[in-house]
């Protein structure tokens, strides 16, 4: 079960705010500005003080709505708090332009600080990385960002063993002693980084943190093999995302995870968030819960 300490290695996600992701075809099926403001108050009352977005979920919504909610809560609690944004994905790109240029990181940089209310951004990703714009380039203007205060600590996601290494070979100095988080999908089905990244990042002092790990809800045990996902659903909004989970060994693991969680008397998708947690030298992990009640699914709600 989750222990109490276990907050404090747990990120809020508000990628589901204002749409499903950086995907302008899900923008409608995402959570409305008054859901996601409610979710926000209850992770804060169970004792979650970091939150993840990006400059492209919900086109920008989700960082509008984080900021609003943030400044609703004064400024001791914001003392309080870590935010991780993102920059990067090709949804926030125009055409012509590659999405980790120096002239785009300084846009959306600034922008995202507007729609945040914020100074500083604790913690700035590379969402993805564009294999177009020289790596020098894109850590030059996150370089020039952290000398200019504004942004504290870098990360990378979406990222192989290459790229982190690539990262700590070009950051120099100044932007290398900020680089402190890689932001990866990982949980029960998907354990690839594992074996030589997770181990990696421990070894040299940087935060690994999964996302999606409870693989967009089906180690919840909702859905079925073979069987059309709920109305309404992530996975009907968006089956295509996790389309590669869809066979009969993720499924067979489902079942066994759902008997193991019988075996102890908790919910699934509390056993599955251990599993992640208890993954050696891996840092935290993301939850982004839709409704109130899947808090408590997870073990959440009793450890505040």
């Amino acid at each position: 079960m989750l222990i109490k300490h276990d907050l404090e290695r747990i990120w809020f996600g508000c990628g589901n705010f204002g749409g499903i992701g950086s995907a302008p075809q899900l923008r409608h099926a995402g959570d409305s500005e008054e859901q996601a403001l409610r979710l926000l108050d209850h992770a804060r009352r169970v004792g979650l003080r970091r939150f993840d977005t990006a400059n492209t979920y919900g086109g920008g919504a989700s960082e509008i709505i984080l900021g609003k909610w943030l400044l609703s809560q004064g400024a001791s609690f914001r003392h309080s708090t870590q935010i991780a944004t993102k920059v990067g994905n090709p949804h926030g790109c125009p055409p012509g332009e590659t999405p980790l240029s120096r002239t785009q990181i300084a846009y959306h940089l600034d922008q995202s600080l507007s729609r945040l209310g914020v100074e500083r951004i604790d913690l700035y990703y590379i969402h993805e990385f564009d294999r177009v714009t020289p790596l020098e380039e894109t850590l030059g203007a996150m370089n020039r960002a952290v000398e200019a205060g504004k942004i504290d600590r870098f990360g990378v996601s979406n990222a192989t063993l290459a790229d982190v290494k690539a990262v700590r070979g070009l950051g120099g100095a100044s932007l290398g002693s900020r680089f402190e988080y890689v932001q990866n999908e990982y949980n029960l089905l998907a354990v690839g980084d594992a074996q030589a990244l997770v181990p990696y990042c421990a070894e040299h002092g940087l935060r690994y943190t999964a996302f999606s790990p409870l693989a967009g809800g089906l180690l919840t045990g909702k859905y079925r093999f073979g069987e059309e996902p709920p109305l309404g659903s992530r996975l009907a909004h968006a089956a295509e995302i996790y389309s590669g989970y869809f066979n009969e060994d993720s499924f067979a693991a489902i079942e066994q995870l759902r008997r193991s969680a019988v075996a102890r008397h908790e919910r699934m998708a509390e056993v599955a968030l251990r599993f992640v947690l208890d993954t050696p030298g891996l840092d935290g992990l993301i939850i982004a819960p839709r409704r109130l009640e899947h808090f408590a699914s997870m073990g959440i709600d009793h450890l505040a």
